[in-house]
């Protein structure tokens, strides 16, 4: 599906429309639309670990998100070899709307999500 960009993706302010296709229930890739060559690899992050925070309200007015809005997060994943190097950024997700297919990118902070990291390695939650 795709997605207007409704604020800047973090590193990539030339981004305004990307497209998120499922590779399977972890993985997913974000393609730019607009940049033929950029893609991010992102997780699901709830079938990782608990995983919750409140959606920040500037984000909520930005994708028009109420109670009956179906909402999505993702968080963008630095690939490695071997892959379970990776890193995740759990400070920045990814928020979609797909009702009105929109998204954009939150920061959270630190200080209240003291359990989140920016880059927290995949084998954190593989046995």
């Amino acid at each position: 599906m795709q997605y207007n960009v409704k604020s800047t993706i973090l590193g990539f302010d030339n981004i305004s429309k990307v497209e998120l296709n499922e590779i399977d229930d972890l993985f997913s890739t974000l393609k730019s639309c607009d940049e033929a060559n950029t893609s991010f690899t992102v997780v699901n992050p709830y079938m990782l670990r608990e995983y919750s925070f409140d959606v920040p309200k500037d984000i909520q007015e930005l994708l028009e998100i109420n109670e009956d809005s179906k909402v999505v997060v993702y968080n963008m994943v630095i690939v490695q070899d071997p892959l379970d190097e990776s890193r995740i950024n759990f400070l920045a997700p990814l928020i979609f709307n797909q009702g009105n297919g929109s998204m954009a990118q939150a920061v959270l902070d630190s200080n209240v999500h003291s359990e989140f990291g920016v880059a927290v390695s995949l084998k954190t939650f593989r046995p």
